[in-house]
This record gives C-alpha cells, sequence and structure tokens, in this order.
C-alpha cells in the first residue's frame, strides 16, 4: 500500500514539473515574441490608430505603411524635407551582406581547414588572433581604417564595405567551423586517399558533406552580424552604399517618429534573415548529429 501511495505522489510531482516546465517556456515564448507580434501590428495600423490609448487590439488593417516604404512615398525633415528612399537601404545591405558572406565563407572555411588539419608553428596564436577580432570593438579599428580608405578610393564602395565587413563575419565562420572540422576524424580522409583519392578531392567528397550543417549556422549568424551592422556602415558608407541600418534612423524627424512606417521598413528589412533562417534550418537540425561522430 505504501509503495502505491509513494508511486502516486511521484507521478503527481512528474506532472507539477512538466506542466511548470513548459509553463515557463511559454511564458519566456510569450515574452520574446510580444515586441516582434507588436511590431507587426503596428505596421498594418495608422498614426491614430498607433497613438491611441487605450492601445487597439482590434483595428483595421492599412497597406499604406508598406506602400510609402516600397515606392518612397514618405519624406522627412519639414523645411528642406528629403524623400526616403528605404528599398535602395534594403538592396544595399543585401549585396553587402550577401557579398560579406560569400567572401568569409569562400576564404574562411578553407583556412579553418588548414588550422584544423595542419600542424605548424603558432597555429593556435593564429586562431586566437583571428578570434580578438571578433571581441574587440569596431570603434577600435574604425579611424584607421577610415583613412586608409580614404587614400585609396574605398569610400562608399561595396567593394570597400564588404572588405571591412570580413573583420565582422571571417571571424564568425572560423570559429565555429573550426569545432566541426576538428570532429570529423582524420581517418575517413586518410582512408579515401588510400583507395586512390588525392586529398582535395577527398575533402570535397568527404569533409564538406559533413561539416555542412556548420557551414550553414555560421554562414547563417555571419549574415545577421553584417546585416545589422552600423558602425562601419554609419563611417565608411553614405548614399551608393547606405544599407536599412542607416537608412532607419531618417524615419526621426523634427516633426514626428512614424511608427508605422518605420515599423514597415523592420518588417520588410528583417525577412530576408527569416526566409535564409527557414532555409538553413534543416541543416541546423543535422547538426545536431555531429556530436555522434568523435576522433
Amino acid at each position: 500500500m505504501e509503495h502505491i501511495e509513494s508511486f502516486e505522489i511521484k507521478k503527481k510531482k512528474n506532472w507539477f514539473a512538466i506542466i511548470g516546465s513548459n509553463l515557463a517556456v511559454l511564458l519566456i515564448f510569450i515574452f520574446f515574441l510580444f515586441p516582434i507580434v507588436w511590431m507587426v501590428g503596428m505596421a498594418f495600423k495608422t498614426q491614430n490608430d498607433i497613438l491611441s490609448w487605450p492601445p487597439k487590439f482590434v483595428f483595421t488593417p492599412i497597406l499604406d505603411n508598406f506602400r510609402a516604404i516600397i515606392f518612397s512615398e514618405m519624406e522627412v525633415g519639414g523645411v528642406g524635407s528629403v524623400k526616403l528612399n528605404f528599398m535602395n537601404g534594403f538592396w544595399h545591405t543585401l549585396i553587402i551582406s550577401v557579398g560579406s558572406v560569400l567572401v568569409s565563407v569562400l576564404l574562411g572555411v578553407p583556412a579553418t581547414y588548414g588550422l584544423s588539419r595542419f600542424r605548424f608553428k603558432s597555429k593556435e596564436n593564429i586562431s586566437f588572433t583571428f578570434l580578438s577580432f571578433r571581441f574587440g570593438p569596431e570603434l577600435l579599428v574604425i579611424i584607421p581604417i577610415y583613412f586608409i580608405y580614404q587614400k585609396i578610393g574605398l569610400m562608399d564602395t561595396y567593394f570597400g564595405m564588404i572588405w571591412v565587413y570580413q573583420l565582422i563575419t571571417m571571424p564568425m565562420i572560423i570559429w565555429i567551423m573550426r569545432s566541426y572540422f576538428d570532429d570529423v576524424p582524420v581517418d575517413f580522409e586518410d582512408a579515401a586517399v588510400v583507395d586512390g583519392y588525392p586529398r582535395w578531392k577527398a575533402v570535397f567528397k568527404i569533409v564538406l558533406p559533413i561539416v555542412k550543417p556548420g557551414i550553414a549556422a555560421s554562414a547563417l549568424l555571419a549574415f545577421i552580424y553584417a546585416w545589422n551592422n552600423f558602425i562601419f556602415a554609419l563611417v565608411l558608407g553614405s548614399s551608393n552604399t547606405a544599407p536599412v541600418t542607416i537608412e532607419a534612423m531618417k524615419f526621426i524627424s523634427a516633426e514626428a517618429l512614424r511608427y508605422g512606417v518605420m515599423s514597415a521598413g523592420i518588417v520588410i528589412s528583417f525577412l530576408p534573415i527569416l526566409l535564409f533562417s527557414i532555409f538553413a534550418q534543416q541543416y541546423f537540425v543535422r547538426g545536431l548529429s555531429m556530436g555522434a561522430i568523435k576522433r
């Protein structure tokens, strides 16, 4: 009888633990999701609906804010107003971010393979140097880079922006990919070489397919960091390369803060990251199994 009672007590405790943990996860999910849902709702509201009190949860959605963003139907600044062209900033950001990630992947993955596979002097020091660029503040290097870019004519150019963004994206690629390459046994490549494969072909045919989830994960994180960068874009860019982080500043004028248009711009600028995340999700799931591969 006592065993039955103790079993029932343990069963109730397990149920309480399950309910409590699920409730905690739900509250955390709501806490992080609510600002996003609220911002998306503001993108479909008029300025009066946004500023109304108490807040309106039931309203007639409009597309005027998105129309103002996409077709540049908005001016800011009052006297001497400037026509806002947010979509130009969107395309600038897309070109710079995609270009930065492509360069980082094409150069960073082979570099990481070399750091993982080959033994040479100061290998760990080189790895730490790459990683230190990620932790160092951007303001630490922005002034010398500014003067160098002025001298060689890279100010406000796509090439210049993609090049300086390597300080953001390259360390991320190398940092993440190092652990993936370290988890792939060298025996796989040695077996392929014994079977007649050249070393480079063994890497392409065997190693790269295994670490593909790591490439996708590191590329996504690097893309997010590049997309959200502000300091490099503010100092080294201008009208020809100004990204969304700079164009968004124009929403703030002396007259008013256009909450609806600003929210629509944020929603549009968030879409590439969302789509990229959905595309790379399958590789993240596959990446969970990487821990099963050990030396």
